[in-house]
């Protein structure tokens, strides 16, 4: 899962998108209106995790500019705002969903997920394909009832061959949706996780390579 965090408060920003990494979620960061919107404009994230209070561009203005391109990213408002008038308002902009602050870190990770889920096409709950159970709710694999021992990414990588549904999922789409900003997009950690995720399925083989294209199970 793929999530831009929006937030001027920049000790705050940090700290959600830290909590949010230990999920298991890859995490962008941006700390004003017009920066963020371009990051949005750029990347095909799952959510955006939004604060209405931006300076360069207003949360709102945002928030409408990212309604407006019909995109299948979900958007998450915040603010300090707590009150019936203020959330109609968001909403009515165009936002998914819409929490107050201060929050429980649980609930953030709670809505992020929900609004993940309705991202893209419709999916079952767990995925499954062949002998292979994943359940991204709980970030749980199991592989002929064996659970497996997957690092975050490798579970990234597994839930996005799953989500494909067997169809072929390139190196380029697997860095958009499992790996941040930061990451060097001419590096191996692809094909090194790969190659990990592979070991941990065992035998036989679920992972193809198609040449030039990419991946699929």
């Amino acid at each position: 899962m793929r999530v831009l965090i929006i937030e001027d408060e920049e000790a705050l920003a940090l700290a959600i998108a830290r909590g949010l990494r230990r999920e298991g979620m890859a995490v962008d960061v941006s700390l004003d209106g017009a920066d963020g919107l371009e990051k949005a404009l750029l990347t095909a994230y799952d959510v955006v995790v939004l604060d209405r209070n931006l300076p360069g561009l207003h949360g709102d203005e945002v928030c409408a500019r990212l309604a407006g391109e019909r995109s299948e990213t979900r958007i998450l408002m915040l603010t300090a705002a707590r009150s019936l008038r203020d959330k109609v308002s968001g909403l009515n902009l165009g936002a998914d969903d819409y929490l107050g602050k201060p929050f429980a870190f649980e609930e953030l990770v709670a809505r992020v997920r929900a609004l993940s889920r309705r991202s893209g096409p419709a999916r079952p709950p767990v995925l499954r394909r062949q002998d292979v159970d994943l359940d991204p709710a709980s970030r749980r694999a199991w592989r002929r009832n064996g659970e497996l021992d997957l690092t975050n990414k490798e579970f990234g990588v597994l839930e996005a061959l799953l989500s494909a549904s067997g169809a072929i999922v390139s190196s380029e789409d697997l860095l958009e949706k499992v790996w941040d900003e930061n990451t060097d997009p001419f590096s191996n950690v692809v094909r090194v996780t790969i190659m990990t995720l592979r070991k941990k399925l065992g035998e036989p083989p679920l992972i193809e390579t198609v040449a030039g294209a990419g991946y699929r199970l």
